[in-house]
């Protein structure tokens, strides 16, 4: 028996997987990691793989990098974790300024904790707090667009429009009302697109907007439902509309943030003079650049100011064991330091140029439709009739990348690449040569 095989037995008789049918793995068993290095990752046995997906988004920097491993073996030697309720220390109170900072003190207050769900969940419950503090306890609605996620747990499944995950869980759930999507393959062009969801979302809002406490959105890019990809007019429009109607505006940059659409936060495209900023900016994935588990949201000196009182039961009382964990923290800031040391938003404006030219077949296949990039994401949607075929086509095109040494995980029959920010140019020829192959393959 191989050590892969040995590793993927024990696996399968321990681990439940995540977002998984486990009787799939009889079949197709998880890969055997043994470790990672750059954007490659290696099997057992010596096998590569390229992560074109970041290990689901988060290792923005691949994997084993040097300047973030030299800051976390530093940090743990000074502290490891300490409870962030009633203490504080050096790195959480360094990144909550750097990322103010960022905002141009816009978002002033960080509030930690470990996944992007719970950050979703935070920000919901801030805002409904929010408005019963302010003495509006009706305003406890939500709304969402159509095809949004935001996560799993029962909040944040509130508001995430995936029937697969949410149904099951549907007597539990408290529906979020769900607008139409700014998707820019639904209209002639991103502009229509946009301003034909904006229409809706303004009926919701001029009805109900005494009961609605807030507005989510993934800014620019719905990821887990397609990549479906839409012009910052959209979020400009709603954020006016917010403010007309009194509705909080969350923005949840989870998998967007943190460089991944072209620019750091992915809202600084829907500025106007620096002003507009969503009332909440939530982040997790790339923010400890795939080390450790970590998670915020950022609000304003408003929203704050609400829950400061004498009163403890007017506080935020919300919490997790390993809230600002100083190791997660120490990572975030070793993140930033490299996307000012080594201009990464510039380096990646270069490498998505060059993958752009890489990928030009794809852009005229006529099995292909909309093929769209936007910073450092690329999808396009594969035109498969028949529906059998369409059902099996996210495995199929899953197990011929990996024999091209690629790991990439359609959605459904999207193909995306999110790889990381460390790619050369023989990477980016590796990673385009093998998908579009992995795509002949599966079509043929």
């Amino acid at each position: 028996m191989s050590a892969n095989t040995e590793l993927q037995q024990r696996s399968l008789a321990a681990v439940w997987h995540p977002c998984t049918q486990m009787k799939r793995h009889e079949t197709l068993p998880p890969l055997a990691i043994a470790r990672g290095a750059g954007a490659w990752l290696y099997d057992l046995e010596g096998k590569r793989y390229l992560d074109a997906i970041s290990s689901w988004w988060v290792n923005l920097f691949g994997h084993a990098h040097p300047a973030i491993n030299a800051a976390l073996k530093d940090q743990l030697d000074t502290l490891a974790h300490v409870m962030l309720s009633g203490c504080t220390h050096a790195p959480v109170v360094e990144l909550s300024e750097r990322l103010a900072a960022k905002t141009g003190q816009a978002l002033g207050h960080c509030f930690y904790a470990s996944d992007g769900a719970s950050a979703v969940e935070i920000a919901l419950k801030m805002s409904f707090h929010f408005w019963r503090n302010t003495g509006r306890p009706q305003k406890r609605e939500f709304v969402c667009l159509k095809n949004s996620y935001h996560g799993e747990t029962l909040g944040a499944l509130n508001v995430t429009d995936v029937d697969l995950f949410r149904d099951a869980y549907d007597p539990l759930l408290h529906h979020a009302h769900r607008v139409a999507s700014p998707d820019a393959r639904l209209g002639e062009t991103p502009e229509a697109a946009a301003k034909a969801a904006l229409l809706d979302l303004e009926r919701l809002l001029s009805e109900k907007h005494a009961q609605i406490a807030a507005f989510i959105v993934e800014p620019l890019i719905q990821c887990a439902t397609g990549m479906a990809m839409y012009d910052a007019c959209y979020l400009k429009e709603a954020r006016r509309l917010c403010d007309r109607y009194e509705v909080h505006l969350i923005a949840d940059e989870i998998a967007v943030g943190c460089g991944r659409s072209g620019t750091f936060f992915a809202w600084e495209q829907a500025l106007q003079s620096g002003k507009g900023w969503p009332d909440f900016l939530c982040l997790s994935k790339g923010i400890s650049a795939g080390y450790l588990p970590l998670s915020l949201v950022m609000t304003t000196d408003e929203i704050y100011a609400a829950f400061y009182d004498d009163d403890v039961t007017r506080g935020f009382l919300h919490s997790h064991s390993y809230t600002g964990n100083p190791m997660a923290c120490r990572a975030a800031l070793a993140m930033l330091d490299l996307f000012e040391s080594e201009n990464v938003l510039a380096s990646n404006r270069l490498r998505a140029a060059r993958l752009n030219e890489l990928l030009q077949s794809a852009v005229a296949d006529s099995r292909i439709r909309h093929f769209r990039n936007r910073g450092m994401v690329w999808a396009f949607d594969a035109i498969v009739d028949d529906e059998t075929k369409a059902a099996s086509f996210s495995r199929r095109f899953h197990e011929a990348a990996l024999k091209h040494g690629l790991l990439l995980r359609p959605i459904g029959t999207t193909v995306y690449l999110m790889p990381p920010y460390v790619l050369d140019d023989a990477e980016l020829v590796h990673l385009a040569e093998g998908t579009l192959a992995s795509f002949d393959e599966v079509m043929a």
